[in-house]
Parts: structure tokens; C-alpha cells; sequence
């Protein structure tokens, strides 16, 4: 028998909101919630009350106020998270990632260097991918193990899948995994531009998530960050059971692309149904970041492994933008909100074929990133 891995808490701070109650109504509002900057780029941004604790985290000491717009994130969402209870802190981890980082400061420094202007002396510390997890660990007391990392968008699973090997192992009792991700920055937003992968579209569902028809890449960018407490066993407490995993990589078409049928994928989502034991599961949140390419790849994936047996199928992108790093752990957030609820939530562009089973019992998250590194997990309810 394979030692259960349970979700105990879940909590993110994003343009949703940063309570369950703010998220699961965003997510029945049927409405995007995207912003245009002046440049007229659609992006979501965390809400303004968020923006205001985050802004007041700045005044909780000095060296707050030399920290990146990412590690801030991740502290607020991480302190929501503990709003929720009084989890036990002894032999707990930390693994938080990000796919860019410190956007906002290795910007802002860099663009002081060309100036001429006389560099921090905050630059290296400030900008470090590991300053993320470190400074969240400094500001709820823990000295456990403390990891940050980048595998692009699939980072935050990546970070399931890191706690799941520290809690099997023994070597943690409880783990704080995820991601934040604050890329509305100029810089950021010109590489997606070069990409040619960013939404032109004037309608305010402008991220066209699983729209499989589409001719042109509709990807929004988002930001936020989103936590989860993983322990080992299920008690009263949990929310959903870490039922299976699987995670696969391929090799490269091209660095900002997966192959036609999302080999990746396919592997991944086999494996973890192999863990799992199952045939099939209830519905997917699928990855789908509203490009051509990446949503039709995956959907293949998903109709080659499930054939007859294809499951419900929804993303969340289209609500919230995709937020890199992060994405992944909104996902899973919302498939422990369906499992809650016993709801799907519908993706206004794609209609499922067939009708909710009287109990949701199983979700699939699916994310990639650049690199074709794949992850899924099964997510079963209590």
C-alpha cells in the first residue's frame, strides 16, 4: 500500500481574491478578471485589498522593504495559509518556486546599472530564487529545510512532487509547497511579445483557454501566488488525498513549444493513473495557457490516453491569466474546490460531451512548462 499524502490546507492570493469564499464565487461569476494596462494589454493583478497587505508587509521591517514583489506574494499567501489553523511548525519544509523570480528588482537594478547609478547592495540577495522560500520561512519562525526552485510553468507541481518525496521519506512531517509569481513587468511582458504568444484580443475573455479552434495565441499574464500544507496520512482535517502522480519530460520541438500530441503529457497523466490504480477520473483541469499549440497538444494527450473513457474537462486561465510558476496550484486549488463543492466548474469556450457523475470524486491537474517537463496528479476527495 502506498503511504497516503493528504492536502490539509489551501490558500492564494490572486485576482479572485484571497478567501475561499472571494475564489469560489469568482469562479461561478462565469467573468474574467483581467485589467488593461495603458499599453492595453490585458493582465490580472491581485486584488486591491491584497495589494494593500502586501504593501503593508513592506512596513513590517526594514528588510522588508528591499524585498521582490514575488517574495512578498509568497509571504502573504503564506500567511493566509496559516489564518486557516494552527498547523504543527516542528520538521516542516518549505519548497516555494517561481519560473522568473524577482522580475520587478532584477529590472529596476538593471536598469540602474545602465544608468550609471550606484548599484545596491541589496542586488544579490534580493534577486536570488532561493530568497523566496528563505524569507517565508523567516517571517512564520520555521527552521526546517527551505527550497526554491524553477522548472517554468510546472514549478509549483514540481513542488507537490517534492513534498510528496520529503514526506515519503520521513525526512519532513509536513511540507509548505507551491509557487508565486509576479511577472507584470515591462521586460517580462516584451518576452511574451517576442514569443508571439500574447492575446490581442478587445473582448475581456481575452484569454482563450481551450478555445481548440482558435487561430491565433491568446495567452494573458496573471499574478499571484498560491500555497498548499501537505502531510502525511488523512485525518478530519484534510481536504483531498494525493491519489497518484506522474511527471515526464520529451524532447524539444522548440524551446517555447511541446510536441503535437504532448508525448510529455501523455506519460505523465499515464503514470499517475498507474499509481493511482484508476482506469479514469472525473474531470482534468487541464494546463491549457490559451496558445494554438499548447492547448491543442495537450488535448490530444488527453484523448489518446482516455479514448471513450475522456473525463469532464475545464482550465482556469481563461479567469485568471496564466501566472507561469504558480499556475499549476491554482489548478489545484480549484480542483479541491470542486471536490468540496461537488461542482465543475465550466470553461466558458470548450462544452464537455457528457454530464457531472452525481459525486466528483477524482480531478487530474495537468501542467507544463518551456523545457516539455510535464507533471500530473489525481486528486481524490475525503
Amino acid at each position: 500500500m502506498h503511504q497516503p499524502i493528504s492536502i490539509r490546507a489551501i490558500s492564494s492570493i490572486s485576482a479572485l481574491g484571497s478567501t475561499s469564499a472571494e475564489l469560489w464565487e469568482g469562479y461561478l461569476s462565469k467573468s474574467a478578471f483581467f485589467q488593461k494596462l495603458s499599453s492595453g494589454k490585458w493582465v490580472s493583478k491581485i486584488t486591491s485589498e491584497t495589494e494593500i497587505a502586501v504593501n503593508q508587509l513592506r512596513e513590517y521591517s526594514h528588510a522588508y522593504k528591499n524585498l521582490d514583489r514575488t517574495t512578498l506574494l509568497a509571504i502573504q499567501a503564506t500567511r493566509n495559509l496559516f489564518n486557516k489553523g494552527a498547523f504543527p511548525k516542528e520538521n516542516l519544509g518549505i519548497n516555494i518556486g517561481s519560473s522568473r523570480g524577482a522580475t520587478e528588482l532584477f529590472e529596476k537594478y538593471h536598469s540602474d546599472y545602465l544608468e550609471g547609478q550606484k548599484i545596491s547592495a541589496f542586488t544579490s540577495p534580493t534577486t536570488t530564487l532561493g530568497n523566496i522560500s528563505s524569507w517565508v520561512a523567516q517571517d512564520i519562525a520555521l527552521d526546517g529545510v527551505t527550497i526554491d526552485h524553477s522548472v517554468t510553468c510546472s514549478t509549483a507541481m514540481h513542488s507537490i512532487l517534492n513534498g510528496i518525496a520529503w514526506l515519503k521519506s520521513e525526512m519532513a512531517d509536513a511540507f509548505i509547497v507551491g509557487a508565486s509569481e509576479a511577472p507584470l513587468t515591462p521586460f517580462t511582458l516584451a518576452q511574451m511579445d517576442a514569443l508571439k504568444l500574447y492575446s490581442k484580443s478587445e473582448n475581456t475573455l481575452a484569454c482563450e483557454s481551450m478555445r481548440f479552434e482558435k487561430k491565433a495565441n491568446t495567452m494573458v499574464l496573471g499574478e499571484g501566488a498560491a500555497m498548499a500544507y501537505l502531510e502525511r496520512g488523512v485525518s478530519e482535517n484534510s481536504l483531498a488525498v494525493i491519489a497518484g502522480y506522474g511527471f515526464a519530460s520529451e524532447k524539444l520541438v522548440h524551446n517555447s513549444s511541446i510536441s503535437k500530441n504532448a508525448d510529455c503529457f501523455q506519460k505523465s497523466m499515464q503514470r499517475a493513473l498507474k499509481y493511482a490504480n484508476f482506469e479514469t477520473v472525473d474531470a482534468i483541469v487541464m494546463h491549457a495557457p490559451g496558445t494554438v499549440k499548447g492547448d491543442q497538444a495537450e488535448k490530444n494527450a488527453i484523448d489518446i490516453v482516455f479514448g471513450k473513457q475522456l473525463p469532464l474537462l475545464t482550465s482556469n486561465k481563461w479567469i485568471l491569466g496564466h501566472t507561469f510558476g504558480a499556475s499549476g496550484m491554482f489548478s489545484v486549488e480549484l480542483a479541491v474546490m470542486m471536490l468540496q463543492h461537488n461542482k465543475f466548474v465550466e470553461n466558458p469556450y470548450f462544452s464537455n460531451a457528457r454530464h457531472l457523475p452525481s459525486k466528483l470524486k477524482t480531478v487530474m491537474v495537468n501542467a507544463v512548462g518551456f523545457g516539455g517537463n510535464a507533471v500530473s496528479v489525481i486528486l481524490q476527495g475525503i
